[in-house]
């Protein structure tokens, strides 16, 4: 071979030496997939009532968590912790739904307690339904009770758990069902089973009594949120609240489940998920 050859077959070997090494580098870079995202968390725990338990969203009036918009590990959903899944997929089996149907916000103090024995780096909240869906507005927990239980949860998890980013939501617009459901009658006939009278008790009334009530209903709802969002102001840096994104989503029928018109179905659970993702700062 002529030392002209040699020199070329010499530079051309030297290129591809460099181009092996770079490929080899750039997996285990930052952008490699297999990695987590710096500041992802590789735990979740969901504190709240049935909306959360992914409650009807299955083929009975249940708790579904699988469906849950927040720890839902199934396929129909995406939940925040599918999504976080994406980037650090270490968080894996490490999902706790400490909500209960039923549970108001007196119960949120004992839910943060399992949030912290689980040991969460990301705790999401969504409490206050119950609170106001009681027999009667005069029977509503007072605000200034809904913000000493919501402060003693944050409490507990601030002490437990300081480390971890919380994310409060607001509350749906409870009052949009009624408005959108009250002229269907296969809707008004659950709703008189009971389902939130404070709000849903007959529904298709006009009588002034019953249109203060659902606006006593409201202003409930407004004042609980701005509790949400006070008391997470005051929890610090490592709190996020949705700033009303979900409490501005416009509920259709389709949204809900057709066995109360009241708990989110499925693609109810994706909104709540989508609309509170948007919001969680990951």
């Amino acid at each position: 071979m002529s030392p002209r050859w040699t020199v070329a077959v010499l530079a051309l070997l030297g290129l591809l030496a460099l181009a092996c090494e770079g490929s080899a580098g750039a997996g285990s870079g930052p952008s490699d997939p297999g990695r987590p995202r710096p500041g992802t968390p590789g735990s979740i725990a969901a504190l709240g009532d049935s909306i959360t338990t992914g409650f009807g969203s299955c083929v009975l009036l249940a708790s579904c968590t699988r469906n849950s918009w927040s720890t839902g590990d199934g396929l129909r959903v995406e939940s925040h912790y599918r999504r976080l899944q994406k980037t650090n997929p270490a968080i894996r089996g490490h999902a706790h739904n400490a909500a209960a149907p039923g549970a108001r916000a007196s119960a949120l103090p004992a839910q943060a307690e399992t949030a912290v024995r689980a040991k969460a780096e990301y705790v999401t909240i969504l409490i206050g339904a119950n609170d106001a869906c009681r027999g009667t507005v005069d029977a509503m927990t007072g605000v200034d009770e809904f913000r000493r239980d919501l402060d003693r949860a944050l409490k507990v998890l601030k002490q437990g758990l300081p480390k971890a980013r919380v994310l409060v939501l607001s509350l749906p617009d409870l009052n949009r069902l009624w408005e959108v459901g009250h002229t269907e009658s296969r809707v008004t006939r659950i709703w008189s089973r009971g389902i939130c009278p404070a709000l849903l008790a007959n529904p298709t009334s006009t009588a002034e009594a019953d249109r203060r009530r659902r606006a006593a209903f409201a202003d409930r709802i407004d004042a609980y949120n701005r509790q949400l969002a006070a008391a997470c102001r005051a929890y610090g840096s490592r709190c996020r609240y949705d700033n009303g994104a979900v409490h501005r989503v416009r509920f259709t029928l389709d949204l809900v489940n057709p066995l109360d018109y009241f708990h989110p179905n499925v693609a109810g659970q994706n909104r709540l998920a989508e609309v509170s993702w948007e919001n969680s700062g990951y």
